[in-house]
């Protein structure tokens, strides 16, 4: 990389800078974000692309949490919002995460985050503007250039300003993400990250939510965040309510299309990207957020969980969120019924194109990853 390298100290200033703010908050953010620059600088050979890249991702994650601790500060009756719930989707990337995601934010009496505002949060959107905000635009283009740079994702994930995001963008704001590792590989970071319990980055993600829903109601919730399954336990310290959704698929089919996903990704970052250690990276990591997961769900009891198999959610879909919003304890309306049936009308299965990982490419058998998940397939088949 020679002195092409990231510099924490540098990302902070311009942030500073660039806001012409300087309070960043309470928490370990100073923390995470030095080690996962350590960790990117020794360990991911960046090319200049991915430099460019992590630039602007840390850059808008400093930017943003500057923001939202000044509004909070300018706005103290936001510390008043009641987050409704949540309910949170976790569970395997690659399972019908996002797919579930976008039919219960149909629901014109749920709050979803959006893609759009969770790079954006400030100032927070309005009702009456909310589907006009000249920021969803803004960031349609750069999704659009995405996926004209790189056409082979859009049949793995397609991700539109409206979308739904990942809780786990919040957490960016606080260096306390998981989701670096399917742009680079920063395995030092990560296991750091697997040690901590979050409790300050779960806080400002709530912080955020409050923000978000203050001038933009409903303040019932619904989020996605598959990685959430490590945190389980902070999760619901944050949020006494929470109840967590858990989709279900074969992890032999789940983790070579992670694998090609991220392999995507990250091969935009790096000239160096190493296929095999990239499998087993990936099966060793979802493994193990699936057995602190079930621990995490022992503990926690069988009564915040509803399950959701893919199968079941491809072959009946109003059927698959009618069950689930029974059991989590929503009415069911007629116009959350039509915008669940709309949605998977206008977004089925294969929308843009058939994907067939190969999971060779990466070292990953079978039988081999079903045995590393036998306790998981056990409970739920």
């Amino acid at each position: 990389m020679g002195d092409a390298a990231l510099s924490a100290q540098g990302l902070v200033d311009d942030a500073v800078a660039a806001t012409g703010l300087d309070d960043f908050g309470a928490g370990a953010w100073r923390e995470g974000l030095d080690r996962l620059v350590d960790s990117l600088n020794g360990e991911a050979d960046l090319n200049d692309l991915g430099i460019a890249a992590f630039t602007d991702r840390l850059g808008n994650a400093l930017r943003c949490r500057l923001q939202v601790v000044d509004w909070r500060a300018t706005h103290p009756e936001v510390a008043d919002e009641v987050i409704g719930g949540p309910v949170i989707i976790v569970g395997l990337p690659r399972t019908g995460t996002t797919a579930l995601s976008n039919l219960l934010a149909q629901d014109p009496d749920t709050r979803s985050l959006r893609v759009w505002e969770s790079a954006a949060p400030i100032p927070p959107p309005e009702a009456a503007t909310y589907a006009t905000d000249p920021r969803l635009e803004a960031v349609q283009v750069g999704l659009d250039l995405f996926h004209e740079m790189v056409p082979e994702v859009r049949p793995l994930h397609d991700d539109t300003a409206t979308s739904t995001a990942e809780g786990i963008d919040l957490l960016q704001m606080s260096f306390a993400a998981y989701h670096v590792d399917g742009m680079a590989r920063a395995s030092s970071y990560i296991e750091w990250l697997l040690q901590q319990d979050l409790a300050d980055a779960y806080a400002f993600h709530r912080d955020v939510l409050q923000v978000l829903q203050s001038r933009c109601p409903p303040n019932r919730w619904h989020l996605k965040d598959p990685v959430d399954l490590f945190w389980l336990d902070t999760v619901a310290a944050t949020y006494p309510d929470v109840r967590f959704v858990w989709t279900h698929r074969d992890p032999a089919t789940v983790l070579p299309s992670v694998c090609d996903l991220v392999a995507i990704v990250t091969g935009m970052c790096t000239d160096s990207l190493d296929p095999l250690e990239l499998g087993t990276r990936e099966l060793d990591f979802y493994a193990r957020s699936v057995e602190r997961g079930l621990a995490l769900r022992d503990h926690l009891g069988e009564d915040r969980f509803v399950d959701v198999h893919v199968s079941d959610l491809v072959a009946e879909p109003v059927a698959t969120v009618g069950a689930l919003y029974e059991r989590v304890g929503w009415a069911f309306t007629d116009a959350a019924e039509r915008g669940v049936a709309g949605w998977w009308a206008d977004n089925p299965p294969g929308k843009h194109g058939e994907h067939h990982p190969d999971p060779t490419r990466y070292g990953l058998v079978a039988d081999e990853i079903r045995e590393r998940f036998a306790p998981y397939l056990a409970r739920f088949g």
